[in-house]
């Protein structure tokens, strides 16, 4: 039903994909994905933000997420990652930053 897809079809599915799984742990949650340019028709590159925090950049290729957007496994790890890093994101939201003082 997903499988394939142009390049902007993929990255607008994986952009509401990650945005729905990240807000499932805090709704304050956007997605920050890097698409076109260097990256067009080859891969995406995925940062989460809560406020002034962000999270690790994932790396996700195109034809990969083309290829396993309709597989049920591929998706549940991919949202288990990301609902990993939201989580991870919002626990570090209440600690200090060092550099501050």
């Amino acid at each position: 039903m997903f499988s394939g897809g142009s390049y902007r079809e993929v990255e607008r599915w994986v952009r509401n994909f990650l945005t729905s799984h990240a807000k499932r742990v805090s709704p304050r949650f956007e997605v920050d994905l890097e698409a076109g340019d260097g990256r067009e028709g080859t891969s995406y590159g995925v940062r989460l933000v809560l406020g002034a925090r962000v999270s690790p950049m994932v790396e996700l290729g195109f034809r990969e997420v083309a290829d396993n957007r309709e597989s049920l496994a591929w998706c549940a790890a991919l949202a288990e990652r990301t609902r990993g890093l939201a989580r991870d994101l919002l626990a570090g939201q209440g600690t200090p930053d060092a550099r501050a003082r």
